[in-house]
């Protein structure tokens, strides 16, 4: 018997068909939710949909189709759910945020995926926080679609606290085509980079994740922090590939398919963990250390920058 969320998706009506991806509208009881992880650089997440049609081979997120009673890794990138939304109710849950806490939209899947152009939903989210004040509020995506939401990140800089975090794995772009197949290619990302940072948003670059012998190069990583650089980003970061076993199966078919030399070393590598050995996170770190210092960009994760100390004294929200 299905309960909780699992019988919410079961339930959900169809939105819209395509060949390849359907869409669902998803019944939830919170768009806000506390960020149970105390690693996190932040305490709350809002993630405008389940399930991301850009397809990368690497994500960890495909596992919470599970929630859902969706078993078949594939699932996640073919069965979009889009949340149910409320401007009053949002506005609402928003009450529950401290004025030192951090928000960060796209933790789990992209909120600027396909979707996002039919449905608007993170473009609606937004448009709350831009008629507040003295909240912390990040975005994370690899999609130039956030350049269209400039004008209202703008009028949410006037008072609170904004930053986009783009990922880009490569500026490589058939290798950006073999493992994020439907994510917009990484000139068009910086682009987006470009346009947020000239008009004074706070942006910065993360290569994430970091994978062993197909993105990990020096000069390949020199590559994209120059592009960064150029592009006008604040911050320039990296995380290391994780895989549980659900985007393990995933990834590892790519392998098979494009990469089969590669396939042993990952095995090996996953073989009785979820994270690459101890000796490749060091070494990766210290390859991001390096071009990070390289290209004089400040040190630490990429985060909000805390609003002034007047907003958090005096916030109206």
């Amino acid at each position: 018997m299905l309960r909780g969320i699992a019988k919410f998706a079961a339930q959900a009506p169809v939105l819209e068909a395509k060949t390849r991806v359907n869409y669902f509208e998803l019944a939830t009881r919170s768009l806000l939710n506390r960020c149970s992880n105390a690693n996190m650089p932040f305490e709350w997440t809002i993630n405008p949909y389940r399930g991301c049609e850009f397809g990368c081979r690497y994500c960890y997120a495909r596992a919470t189709h599970e929630f859902l009673e969706l078993h078949d890794p594939r699932d996640f990138e073919t069965k979009i759910y889009a949340k149910e939304f409320s401007a009053s109710s949002f506005a609402q849950e928003l009450r529950k945020v401290g004025l030192r806490e951090s928000i960060a939209i796209g933790t789990a899947t992209d909120p600027y995926q396909p979707a996002e152009r039919r449905y608007g939903l993170t473009r609606r989210v937004l448009e709350v926080f831009a008629k507040r004040t003295g909240y912390q509020l990040s975005i994370t995506t690899k999609s130039d679609l956030v350049a269209r939401d400039l004008e209202v990140l703008l009028e949410i800089r006037r008072r609170n606290s904004v930053s986009v975090n783009m990922t880009v794995t490569t500026m490589d772009a058939a290798l950006a085509r073999a493992i994020e197949p439907m994510a917009p290619r990484p000139d068009l990302r910086m682009a987006a980079v470009e346009k947020l940072a000239s008009h004074g948003i706070h942006v910065g670059v993360f290569v994430s994740p970091l994978m062993p012998r197909i993105n990990d190069g020096p000069a390949a990583i020199e590559r994209i922090a120059q592009a960064a650089q150029d592009a006008g980003a604040e911050r320039f970061g990296g995380r290391v590939l994780y895989l549980d076993p659900v985007p393990r199966e995933t990834f590892f078919r790519y392998l098979r398919a494009e990469q089969p030399h590669l396939l042993r070393f990952y095995q090996d590598q996953f073989a009785f963990r979820t994270g690459l050995s101890a000796e490749e996170n060091e070494r990766l770190r210290g390859v991001i250390d390096e071009v990070r210092e390289r290209y004089r960009f400040p040190a630490g994760a990429i985060l909000p920058v805390e609003p002034p100390p007047q907003l958090a004294l005096f916030a109206v929200r």
